[in-house]
């Protein structure tokens, strides 16, 4: 049997689950993910309906379908849709509009709308924080979804987003795998710290021992985000076995959790400040703070994220 597509109208049985206001979907046909999207595709097929034949995702919501990691994103968070400046605005909680003369071209993934990755994060680059938008492009230069060029011509435009695309793409680096290295290199840059990414440590044969996630320029240092998975025993094995080896190389490797990174940045700027025989200036991490308080990694950025975002009022239901 072929996959039953989302509906417009209403359905009554519990064979369907509601995506809003009139638009239902097979109940149950969303598979189990260890590690679910915010948005289920089989919601944003619904959603595709009250779009019209020009409309597309974008946003937040079209790096996701393109599979590009987000930050943490606050219960709330609308999907993000494009629309030609005359078309009919969909009149649902839940979903942010945004209108345009020329409406963006957008590709078919698995069947939904999107819009480009470029289109995308200009399109989000007026509602997140510089910190969320340097990691999520970061993310996309690494996966090789978009160019800087392409960045760097979007950025040039006057449309909204315009000028934090700009302000991100100095930032941007496009070598880190996954956004905590991101954020890691981000507060090293903002503490004015010259880092290197990706930096290969090679032994005395000249076969290559590590490939850190930054090394602390003019020094021996390396820093490194260490995710769950480095707790898990046959990682630390590992880990352990690279770490004597870098030892033994003459590099220092330290790693950081991503609650060192939020809640603790300012002993990571120690260690930076020691290695660089520097004196250490805690004032310094106050820039880094100034950007978190924006930023989806915290409660306040979220919170904030909404607070800046406005939405569709609800339909209008009559008696």
């Amino acid at each position: 049997m072929g996959r039953i597509e989302p509906v417009r109208g209403h359905r009554r049985s519990s064979h369907w689950t509601p995506v809003t206001y009139g638009v239902h979907r097979p109940a149950g046909s969303t598979e189990p993910d260890e590690h679910p999207p915010y948005w289920a595709e089989e919601d944003l097929a619904g959603w595709q309906l009250l779009l019209t034949d020009v409309g597309c995702l974008t946003g937040l919501t079209a790096l996701e379908v393109w599979g590009i990691p987000l930050p943490p994103l606050p219960d709330g968070c609308p999907v993000f849709v494009a629309l030609a400046k005359d078309d009919p605005r969909p009149l649902r909680a839940g979903v942010h509009t945004s209108r345009h003369i020329r409406p963006p071209a957008y590709v078919v993934v698995r069947g939904l709308r999107v819009a480009s990755v470029a289109e995308a994060l200009t399109a989000a680059a007026r509602w997140v924080g510089l910190v969320d938008l340097v990691a999520m492009i970061d993310a996309a230069l690494h996966l090789g979804l978009v160019t800087m060029d392409d960045l760097e011509e979007r950025s040039r435009s006057r449309r909204p987003g315009g000028r934090a695309l700009r302000a991100a793409l100095v930032l941007v680096d496009g070598d880190a795998e996954s956004l905590w290295e991101s954020l890691l290199r981000l507060l090293h840059v903002v503490c004015d710290i010259q880092v290197e990414s990706q930096w290969t440590v090679y032994d005395e044969n000249g076969a290559v021992i590590a490939v850190a996630d930054i090394r602390l320029c003019g020094t021996t240092a390396l820093h490194e985000y260490d995710g769950d998975e480095h707790e898990k025993a046959p990682r630390r094995v590992k880990d352990l076995r690279r770490h004597r080896k870098l030892d033994r190389a003459g590099y220092v490797r330290r790693g950081y959790t991503s609650g060192d990174v939020i809640h603790r940045a300012v002993t990571i700027l120690e260690d930076a400040d020691r290695a660089l025989g520097r004196p250490h200036d805690p004032t310094r991490i106050r820039a880094w703070h100034d950007l978190l308080r924006l930023s989806l990694f915290t409660p306040a950025g979220r919170a904030a994220f909404l607070d800046r975002l406005p939405t569709a009022s609800p339909r209008r239901r009559s008696a």
